[in-house]
């Protein structure tokens, strides 16, 4: 048995890629896209028909409204590639697809509720239950209140760029379907923090978070899953197992099903709950002045909005040389 079954008995795989033909090699359980993966699939040149269809659909929906600048077009074609590429991709995982919500919305609690609740409209448009649909949005404040919010509707959310305990207990307490602790680029920051280049595993700090986070929960009953991603190596992602999911990339994947490495049981959620763990309370003020004191978890958070962002503003320009061309 490679390693990647190995993981599998212990933890649920998740593809990490925007890429549709690795996941339908590696068949993973789910499949997760960011602004990122989907920038980048969208300029494949095998994906551009879906391409095509987003424009083409974005333009039907706002052909009808009066006056619809390039914004409204360039918004509504940003929409339907999402959902596109969800779509070709759940035809291939059993599973669910997480789909992010605009990350220049995270600090609007209005606004990413009604993105969210489209974006399930679209996909049960096309026949896919909102249960197969998992919405991302990024652990602020806001994006917390938004998701318990849509949560309380009826639609799951995913909570991304996590990288602090105070933003994992807040999104367990609102109720959160999962999260996704950022293990690598925590690692990231630690190095360049601390000027080392590299970390065993005992002692990774991106490995230490999600251990930490993952028995808290099971200590005290939470049924928000933890999924780890942004894995730097294949060590990251066994030093893990037994964590609820994992995501992890087409190359990590390929690495793993060709290993015969040993990969025991690191996560235990009965061990968890025989744990003498603390429940602390958060509100508004204690998950601020948490981030605010954790240095790392608030720049990676501010960062990874940043560049989600940008990378929905190149997609945007992209489009708009489509459209115009």
């Amino acid at each position: 048995m490679n390693s990647l079954d190995q993981l599998k008995r212990h933890s649920i795989i998740v593809a990490d890629t925007g890429d549709i033909d690795s996941i339908a090699r590696n068949k993973p359980q789910d499949a997760t896209t960011n602004p990122s993966l989907i920038a980048k699939a969208a300029q494949m040149p095998q994906y551009a028909d879906l391409v095509e269809e987003a424009i083409a659909t974005g333009r039907h929906d706002v052909g009808g409204k009066s006056g619809p600048t390039e914004l409204h077009l360039l918004n509504a074609i940003l929409d339907h590639l999402s959902v596109i590429f969800g779509l070709r991709i759940l035809r291939i995982v059993p599973g669910r697809v997480s789909v992010e919500v605009d990350a220049r919305l995270s600090f609007d609690e209005h606004a990413t509720v009604e993105k969210g609740r489209h974006l399930i409209s679209l996909f049960e448009e096309h026949g896919i239950s909102k249960e197969r649909i998992l919405i991302k949005i990024a652990s602020t404040w806001e994006g917390i209140r938004a998701a318990e919010r849509l949560e309380q509707e009826g639609i799951h959310c995913n909570l991304t760029l996590l990288f602090g305990f105070g933003q994992a207990i807040a999104c367990a307490d609102a109720g959160v379907t999962l999260i996704s602790p950022f293990v690598g680029r925590i690692l990231d920051w630690f190095k360049k923090a601390k000027g080392v280049s590299s970390y065993s595993m005992e002692d990774d700090p991106g490995v230490l978070s999600v251990q930490r986070i993952f028995n808290y929960y099971k200590r005290h009953g939470y049924r928000t899953q933890v999924m780890g991603a942004s894995f730097r190596s294949a060590e990251q992602v066994t030093a893990l197992c037994g964590c609820d999911l994992l995501t992890v990339a087409p190359a990590l994947l390929t690495e793993l099903s060709g290993s015969e490495a040993e990969v025991p049981k690191r996560l235990d959620a009965d061990e968890a709950k025989a744990m003498n763990i603390e429940r602390l309370e958060i509100d508004e003020r204690s998950f601020r002045w948490m981030l605010n004191q954790d240095a790392m978890a608030t720049e990676k958070l501010a960062e990874g909005i940043r560049g989600f962002a940008n990378d929905l503003e190149s997609l945007s320009r992209y489009m708009a040389k489509l459209l115009n061309s």
